[in-house]
């Protein structure tokens, strides 16, 4: 019989996300689409493995202010809530904006340039949207991006499989 002892076992290292602010409005959106309803589904399901710790949630102060800016007060409330479990907040600088701009000229709105620039500074794993046109300007150019830009249920699908 030959048994291995491991002296030094790999470290498996949590998945770092970062879900924009699409995610975290898609459970609240009108469930009657069948692509919302799967959606909400997979981001519920990746919150509850944030939560019991087994992915990390990376988020940004452009987050925290767009969730800030929400209207309807009761909706923000839910949201913000939400972030109970971001276990590292992504502060945008000089640099953020730099990088921002070059994601501009890609194709991405302020906001989205932000966010994505937030998200590589924080060394996440893969960058959550149910946003299509990001989505889209992200698969055209996804040589440039340095994170992973990924449709949540999708995501999660191909995380799962055995």
């Amino acid at each position: 019989m030959n048994d291995t002892i491991k002296l030094f076992p790999m470290k498996k290292t949590r998945t770092k996300l970062y879900l924009d602010l699409c995610c975290l409005n898609r459970p609240f959106d009108n469930q009657e689409q069948e692509r919302v309803r799967l959606e909400a589904e997979a981001i519920k399901a990746i919150l509850l493995r944030i939560g019991t710790g087994e992915w990390s949630w990376t988020g940004s102060e452009v987050l925290m202010f767009e969730i800030g800016q929400i209207p309807n007060l009761d909706l923000k409330l839910d949201v913000a809530l939400m972030t109970n479990d971001v276990s590292e907040t992504i502060m945008a600088g000089e640099l953020e904006e730099s990088r921002a701009k070059e994601l501009r000229v890609l194709g991405f709105k302020d906001v989205d340039a932000l966010h994505l620039a937030c998200a590589e500074k924080g060394g996440v794993d893969v960058f959550l949207t149910v946003d299509d046109a990001i989505l889209r300007i992200a698969a055209r150019n996804d040589r440039i991006l340095k994170v992973k830009v990924r449709n949540p249920l999708n995501w999660l699908t191909e995380e799962l499989k055995p």
